[in-house]
C-alpha cells in the first residue's frame, strides 16, 4: 500500500534525503498557490469586463467573507489531515481508516452548520460591513449561493488534504488546474451567454469545486485504497473524534483570527483615500505572490512532522524543521536582493496606475517588508510544525498576538504615525510571533527528544496528545 520511496510525485517523508523530500512535496503546493492567484485575477477580470464596476464591487464587498469561509474550510481540512498523516506515519492502517471515516462525518456536520449560519446571517453581516445599498442584493446573491454549497468546498479541502497526508501533493495540483480552467470557462458561458450576472460566477465556482472534489474522490477510490474506510470504521471512537475536532477547529480558528485582523487593519488603510488603497492592494498582490514558497514550506512541515511523529522519528522532525527554516531564509534573502529593485515596476503592473502616490506607497511597502521574509517563513514553519505535533492552543497564541497587535496599530499607532504605521505593522508582529513560536517549538518535549535529551517514557508523560493517551489502542 505504501508508495515507492523517492518518487517525485509521491515523496517518502519518513525516509531518505530530507531536502529532496521537502522540495518534492512543496513544489506542487507552490504551483497550486500560483495557479489560484492567477485564476483569481482572471476571474475578477471576467466579471469586470462583462458585468461592469458595480458587479465587480459587489463581489469585492464580500471578499473578506469569502476569504474567511475559504480559510476556515482549508484550515479545517488541513487540521483533519494532520491526524491522518500521524496514523500513516505510524503505519497503523486501521486507525488511519477510522480517522478518514471520522473526518468525513465531522466535515459534513461542520459544513452543514456553516451553511445554516450563512443562510440566516449573511445579509446582516454584509450590512454590518457597510456594503453600499446599490450593490447589497448582488453581493448577497453571490456569497449566499457560495455559502449554500460550502459542503462542496469542504469536500475538496478534505479529500485533497487526505492525499497530502500520505505524501501526495501532486494530484491535488492536477485537479486544481482542471477545476480552475473549468471555472473560467463557466464564468464566460454563464455570464455572457446566459446573462446570469454575479450568480453565474457563484455557480461556476461551486460547479468547478464540485468537479475537483469528484476527481479527488475517483482518484482515491482507484489509486489509494489505504484511504478507503469500510463500514466498521465509521463506528464512534470518541478519542479520534475529539482529536479531529480539536485539530480541525484549531487550524480553522487560526485562519479566522488572521483574516479578522486584516479586516480590522483595512479600516485604517481606507482612511487614507483611494490612492493609498490602490497602492496597498497592489503591494499586497506582490507580497502574496512572493511568499507562496514560504506558505508551501509551512504546509509541507505540517505533514512532514505528523508522519514522522507517527513513526517516532523525532530527530528527523528536528532536522526537517531546521532544513525548512534554512530554505525560508534563503528565499527571503533572494527576494530582498531582487524585488526592491523592481518594486516600482511591479506595483505599476499590479495597479495599472501611473499615479506617483500609488507607486511611491506600494514600492515603499514592498521594499520595507522584504528583509522580514525569512522571519515570516520561520513563523509559518514553526506554527505548522507545532500543529503537526498535535498542539492546538500554542500555535493559536501567535494568531491572537497578530489580532491584538493589528487592533492596537489600527486605533493607536496608525493615527499617530500615519501610513508608516501600516507599513511597519505586520513585520513587527511577525518578529514577536516568531520569537514566541520558536521558544515553544524548540522547548517542546518531542523536539528535545530529537536531540536525545529525553527518554520516550518522559515524553509520554508530558506531551498532551491523544495519540499518547490512547497509545496502546491507536498506536500513534
Amino acid at each position: 500500500m505504501r508508495p515507492s520511496a523517492h518518487s517525485l510525485l509521491h515523496p517518502e517523508l519518513t525516509n531518505g534525503n530530507i531536502v529532496k523530500a521537502m522540495i518534492a512535496f512543496s513544489a506542487p503546493i507552490i504551483v497550486s498557490c500560483l495557479f489560484q492567484q492567477l485564476y483569481n485575477a482572471v476571474d475578477a477580470s471576467i466579471v469586470g469586463h462583462y458585468l461592469g464596476e458595480n458587479s465587480l464591487a459587489a463581489i469585492g464587498a464580500c471578499a473578506a467573507i469569502f476569504e474567511l469561509m475559504v480559510g476556515f474550510g482549508l484550515g479545517f481540512g488541513n487540521g483533519l489531515s494532520i491526524v491522518v498523516a500521524r496514523a500513516y506515519g505510524a503505519q497503523d492502517d486501521e486507525t488511519l481508516k477510522k480517522s478518514v471515516a471520522a473526518s468525513i462525518v465531522v466535515s459534513l456536520a461542520v459544513s452543514v452548520l456553516i451553511t445554516l449560519l450563512g443562510l440566516f446571517f449573511l445579509r446582516d453581516l454584509l450590512t454590518l460591513l457597510d456594503t453600499p445599498e446599490e450593490i447589497l442584493d448582488e453581493a448577497h446573491g453571490y456569497i449566499g449561493l457560495v455559502a449554500a454549497f460550502c459542503c462542496v468546498l469542504f469536500a475538496y479541502n478534505l479529500l485533497s488534504g487526505l492525499l497530502r497526508a500520505i505524501g501526495n501533493s501532486f494530484m491535488a495540483l492536477v485537479f486544481l488546474i482542471v477545476s480552475s480552467g473549468l471555472n473560467v470557462l463557466l464564468d464566460v458561458v454563464l455570464i455572457r451567454e446566459f446573462g446570469m450576472g454575479v450568480q453565474g460566477t457563484a455557480i461556476a465556482t461551486v460547479v468547478a469545486q464540485g468537479v475537483s472534489a469528484l476527481l479527488c474522490a475517483v482518484y482515491i477510490f482507484r489509486k489509494t485504497p489505504i484511504l478507503l474506510p469500510q463500514r466498521r470504521h465509521f463506528c464512534l471512537d470518541r478519542a479520534i473524534y475529539v482529536e479531529l475536532m480539536q485539530q480541525g477547529l484549531s487550524m480553522a480558528l487560526m485562519s479566522a483570527l488572521v483574516s479578522s485582523g486584516s479586516v480590522i487593519l483595512q479600516s485604517s488603510i481606507n482612511s487614507f483615500g483611494t490612492l493609498v488603497i490602490a497602492g496597498h492592494i497592489s503591494a499586497r498582490k506582490v507580497f502574496g505572490l512572493s511568499v507562496i514558497p514560504l506558505l508551501a514550506l509551512g504546509t509541507a512541515c505540517a505533514t512532514f512532522v505528523s508522519q514522522n511523529l507517527g513513526a517516532h522519528k523525532y530527530s528527523r522532525i528536528r532536522r526537517g524543521v531546521t532544513v525548512a527554516n534554512y530554505l525560508c531564509v534563503a528565499w527571503g534573502i533572494t527576494c530582498t536582493l531582487i524585488i526592491p529593485f523592481i518594486s516600482r515596476y511591479l506595483i505599476s503592473i499590479m495597479s495599472g496606475s501611473s499615479e506617483e502616490e500609488v507607486l511611491d506607497y506600494g514600492s515603499t511597502y514592498v521594499t520595507f517588508i522584504q528583509p522580514f521574509y525569512g522571519v515570516l517563513g520561520i513563523l509559518f514553519v514553526s506554527r505548522h510544525s507545532l500543529q503537526g505535533l498535535g498542539e492546538k492552543m500554542l500555535p493559536l497564541v501567535s494568531s491572537f498576538i497578530e489580532l491584538i497587535g493589528k487592533i492596537v496599530f489600527t486605533y493607536v499607532i496608525v493615527p499617530y504615525m500615519g501610513i508608516w504605521g501600516i507599513i511597519i505593522c505586520e513585520p513587527l508582529l511577525w518578529v514577536v510571533m516568531t520569537l514566541q513560536l520558536l521558544y515553544v517549538f524548540w522547548r517542546h518535549p518531542i523536539t528535545i527528544a530529537g536531540k536525545g535529551r529525553r527518554t520516550l517514557s518522559i515524553i509520554k508523560s508530558k506531551v498532551h496528545l491523544k495519540s499518547y493517551r490512547g497509545n496502546h489502542r491507536h498506536k500513534f
